[in-house]
């Protein structure tokens, strides 16, 4: 099996994606610098598998945008970096807007850095975690991947500017591998209850919100906006389960690695959405919990409705969707019933 670099490893969708990489029989080399991540999740992730072999999973902490950790990275193995697995990046909207020069650094530098990396180690194969945030406010649902890009938010334009350079160097040279997944809202966390979402600081996304609320970490949840045009006036996201979106990106590896050099850019989502307000009924259905929350004027960068069309994903890598917006609630529940503190507890 090919040995993987991967980036951001130690996040939500990264740690989830480690255990599908494993669980195929990959062997992998973590890079991560822990902002938004937990070693502790990569011993869960080694425990869920079953594995004893320190060789199958290497770990360097450090950071995209510096030479000697990438060098460290890409050295860490008797055996070359055949793909890479890049997650590694910054992505509160919210954010974005306050620090846009350390969106710019990390997103766009850093993936720079990385590249220029692979390069040296004559590695071409690439697996970018690029972002629905790109298509801004769509003039159709669901969304395909004509879409216009037109990122209305700091954290979209650098999703699109590292799209932008990823194609002009497949153009640029030959023998070039690299998917771009756009995808939309992940969520939810492994059946177990063993890995799941656990956010540095407060979190920004409607999940973890939710699930902190329930659990007595958060006193309410903040609905921003209830006069979208929608059918109960809260805004419209189409959620995917952390579980799906990690098999999502198996398949595109197996494609890339299987077929000659090309350049995939491919929706991942289920193709319907959901609103926030649904999602906190479904969730206090599923927690037994009351989810007090509050009504607040929109955010800068939100728009009304996302939600995909990933027919494409569907033909060319054999992948859809398999879990439902109960299985997300449920699961995100489990872990944080089960994690009331996240990580902070071991």
């Amino acid at each position: 099996m090919p040995q993987l670099l991967i980036t951001g490893g130690a996040g939500f969708i990264g740690s989830h994606s480690c255990l599908s990489f494993l669980e195929a029989g990959h062997n992998l080399v973590i890079l991560d610098n822990y902002s938004n991540g937990s070693k502790e999740a990569l011993k869960r992730v080694a425990q869920l598998v079953g594995l004893h072999d320190s060789k199958r999973l290497r770990l360097i902490r450090g950071d995209i945008r510096n030479k000697n950790d990438l060098d460290k990275a890409f050295t860490a193995s008797d055996q070359p970096i055949e793909a890479v697995i890049h997650f590694a990046g910054l992505k509160a909207v919210s954010e974005s807007f306050l620090d846009p020069l350390k969106y710019w650094d990390v997103n766009l530098s850093g993936s720079r850095s990385l590249l220029e990396a692979m390069l040296s180690y004559e590695c071409k194969t690439i697996v970018f975690s690029s972002s629905a945030t790109i298509y801004g406010c769509p003039q159709k649902i669901p969304i395909d991947e004509t879409a216009l890009v037109q990122p209305v938010n700091p954290y979209g334009h650098t999703k699109a500017a590292v799209e932008r350079l990823l194609s002009d160097l497949a153009e640029s040279q030959n023998g070039w591998r690299i998917a771009s997944l756009r995808y939309f809202n992940p969520v939810g966390a492994h059946s177990s209850g063993v890995i799941g979402e656990d956010p540095n600081g407060l979190p920004n996304n409607l999940f973890p919100v939710v699930s902190q609320v329930a659990v007595g970490r958060i006193e309410e949840l903040k609905v921003f906006g209830c006069d979208w045009s929608t059918p109960d006036g809260s805004a419209i996201r189409d959620f995917i389960h952390v579980v799906d979106l990690a098999e999502g990106h198996l398949a595109a590896l197996e494609v890339l690695l299987r077929e000659p050099p090309q350049m995939l850019t491919l929706n991942l989502g289920t193709g319907r959405g959901h609103s926030v307000l649904e999602v906190l009924n479904a969730f206090q259905k599923v927690s037994k919990r009351n989810i007090p929350y509050l009504i607040e004027r929109r955010r800068p960068g939100d728009v009304a409705c996302t939600v995909a069309d990933s027919t494409m994903a569907e033909q060319r890598l054999g992948w859809k969707t398999k879990l439902n917006l109960f299985d997300m609630c449920k699961d995100a529940w489990n872990w944080q019933k089960m994690n009331p503190l996240g990580y902070q507890e071991k």
